[in-house]
């Protein structure tokens, strides 16, 4: 339970001119993860679970990309589903210490989705100081990145009339 205790949060809001069925669908679609990703040669590996499709409640997938220079595998399940408000993901195995992953959606009056990332992780570093250190100077903005280039992929597809090829 250390890594509970210095785990660290960031959070993510973004507005989407798209139906929240839509934008609910394109996040948990694996194909649509992939576009998000595509310059750290992420894929979903058929180890364990799912490699392609929407995600559910129960669902796992194994990811593969390349991250510091490091070829990387991080498996994850499908814990919590509210389709379409909200759902969970939480690592069951990877480089992170502990990590969780909660995805909210809200329609707006008129017509807007609000989509809000809550990421929490522990960095996989055994000292908790040299943890907190890294997760402050190097994975904070790292992950921040990551999860704004996802959203802005899930925008992007949301929007145009590409999001019926991956729902």
């Amino acid at each position: 339970m250390l890594a509970l205790a210095l785990m660290t949060t960031l959070y993510e809001l973004t507005v989407i001119n798209a139906p929240i069925e839509r934008c609910f669908d394109l996040s948990r679609s694996v194909e649509v993860h992939v576009l998000g990703n595509v310059h750290f040669g992420e894929q979903a590996v058929p180890l364990e679970g799912s490699a392609s499709g929407l995600l559910g409640l129960g669902d796992r997938v194994t990811w593969q990309a390349r991250h510091f220079g490091v070829r990387q595998r991080l498996t994850s399940q499908i814990t919590e589903f509210d389709a379409p408000h909200a759902f969970q993901d939480t690592m069951l195995r990877g480089a992170f210490a502990w990590m969780q992953h909660d995805h909210f959606f809200r329609q707006l009056p008129g017509g807007p989705t609000y989509m809000r990332d809550v990421f929490r992780y522990a960095a996989p570093l055994p000292l908790p100081v040299l943890g907190r250190i890294a997760e402050y100077f190097v994975l904070d903005g790292y992950m921040s990145n990551l999860l704004r280039e996802r959203n802005a992929i899930i925008k992007q597809v949301a929007e145009s009339d590409d999001w019926q090829r991956y729902v």
